[in-house]
């Protein structure tokens, strides 16, 4: 199964591209679309648009996994972010992805075993579960894959059901 996961903003949008068979992930892409700032928010969704359009058109993921959104005090940031997350939930939508959400405590179990670990402890799991050599960067992209991660540790046989119906 391959899986997109995502961690959203409209700044800056963390990917992760994953194969994900049995208890093994495959690390196949990561990185980020970046918008500038000071550029209005419909162009910044046009271009979050556009370029994840191509990231899904190109590795054609099996299911998309989306970080939920979480903040205590930026209600303005909270709104923004939230905008981008719309344009994401609208592609896995249009091309018939099958969606995880999952809050940042359930990543942060999915992929340590602990729903309160630290930042860095989730960052060094990636790195472990991945085989990569360093943390992947930036913080964002490393969210993203962290996402994907929990999301193939939570789907079970989803990956089977779904190339049989494909």
């Amino acid at each position: 199964m391959r899986i997109l996961g995502i961690d959203p903003g409209t700044a800056i949008l963390g990917y992760g591209i994953l194969d994900h068979q049995g208890n093994q992930f495959k690390l196949v892409d990561y990185g980020c679309i970046r918008t500038a700032a000071g550029t209005p928010l419909p162009e910044r969704l046009h271009i979050i648009y556009q370029e994840l359009d191509q990231i899904i058109s190109t590795y054609r993921p099996d299911t998309m996994a989306v970080e939920e959104l979480f903040f205590s005090n930026n209600v303005t940031t909270a709104i923004s972010v939230s905008h981008a997350r719309g344009v994401v939930l609208l592609l896995g939508q249009m091309y018939d992805l099958p969606l995880g959400e999952y809050t940042p405590p359930q990543v942060k179990q999915g992929v340590t075993g602990y729903g309160r670990a630290e930042k860095k402890q989730v960052q060094e799991m990636v790195k472990i579960i991945l085989s990569m050599k360093t943390i992947p960067r930036p913080d964002d992209a490393a969210d993203a894959l962290a996402v994907a991660i929990c999301h193939g540790h939570s789907s079970g046989k989803l990956g089977e059901i779904l190339r049989g119906k494909r």
